[in-house]
């Protein structure tokens, strides 16, 4: 029987743990370390290693909270990130060392977030079926819009009618390497007005990241009279690109630009040979629990329901 080492993540893993992130199955950017520690000081990171004999053959991106561990509260997903090579009996074993390790830190609880499914061309729900049978139970369930770009497009015609009119004025897409104009002159002072809210990300975050990632995180803006009216933010791996950010103007909002904006990145990134185009979750915190408004929009941009779930262990 193979046996399995479990030891917590430490600053001089950094060379090995991102090395294995790049030839992972189930990896993205986003679980790089220089991705991870943009917000250390939020965040007590409890990242686990498994080895395989000397060799590293997974990850857990992770934090802790007190008694409790996630995977991971920084983070839109998580999971075990684990090598191709891995079968299903292996991940099974994994999974009891993991949890091993953690009764013997007396964590009492452990939540984990997967990576979506559409992520991943080879499969990823081995973790889910072994915590299942283990105990594990979903504790919240989101709905993640998203369009599969292998399918003919289904955006509705009222859509594809503005689209059209937009197309005739003289609306600049741009893409930006500098963050600073969609930040503070669309997407901070429209989520205030709105929601009373800010970014995830503060504009020195983004940038730094932006810095460390130039190939994954992308700015698209559309100007109008020279004027900034919309933009998003795209978060981008191999096989899926996700609209993190996209907010617009009140001028925006007269000219749909930003329909216009998604429309057009749609069709290419479709025509790039992207797989799926990722637009997040539509929860409220109202009794419905999802955003009637949103949910409606993104599937007129043609957009299917896919699962997110969250799933809780109780350890002790």
């Amino acid at each position: 029987m193979i046996n399995y080492t479990v030891k917590q993540y430490q600053k001089n893993d950094y060379i090995n743990w991102n090395a294995f992130i790049g030839q992972a199955k189930n990896a993205t950017f986003l679980f790089h370390r220089d991705f991870m520690e943009y917000h250390n000081d939020r965040f007590e990171d409890f990242s686990l290693m498994i080895f395989e004999d000397d060799k590293l053959v997974a990850v857990l991106p992770a934090n802790r909270v007190g008694v409790v561990v996630f995977s991971h509260q920084g983070l839109t997903y998580g999971g075990l990130v684990y090598s191709a090579k891995l079968n299903g009996e292996k991940v099974a074993t994994i999974l009891d060392a993991v949890l091993s390790f953690y009764k013997e830190m007396e964590i009492q609880s452990f939540y984990y977030n997967p990576i979506p499914l559409f992520y991943v061309s080879k499969g990823n729900a081995e973790m889910e079926f072994f915590m299942f049978k283990k105990g594990a139970f979903l504790d919240k369930k989101e709905m993640n819009l998203g369009i599969n770009l292998a399918m003919p497009l289904t955006i509705s015609k009222s859509k594809l009618k503005h689209f059209r009119k937009v197309e005739e004025l003289d609306v600049e897409l741009v893409e930006e390497q500098e963050l600073e104009s969609f930040w503070e002159l669309v997407l901070e002072p429209r989520l205030l007005e709105k929601h009373n809210a800010k970014p995830v990300h503060t504009l020195q975050e983004i940038t730094v990241l932006k810095e460390k990632f130039p190939n994954n995180i992308r700015q698209f803006s559309a100007y109008y009279d020279g004027t900034i009216i919309a933009g998003i933010t795209l978060f981008e791996t191999e096989t899926v690109v996700k609209s993190q950010y996209g907010a617009t103007t009140k001028k925006g909002e007269e000219l749909r630009a930003l329909d216009f904006l998604f429309i057009t990145l749609i069709k290419k990134y479709k025509q790039e040979g992207k797989l799926f185009f990722d637009m997040g979750i539509v929860n409220d915190a109202n009794e419905k629990g999802y955003h009637a408004g949103l949910l409606k929009q993104k599937e007129e941009l043609g957009c299917s329901v896919y699962n997110q779930d969250f799933y809780k262990m109780k350890l002790l």
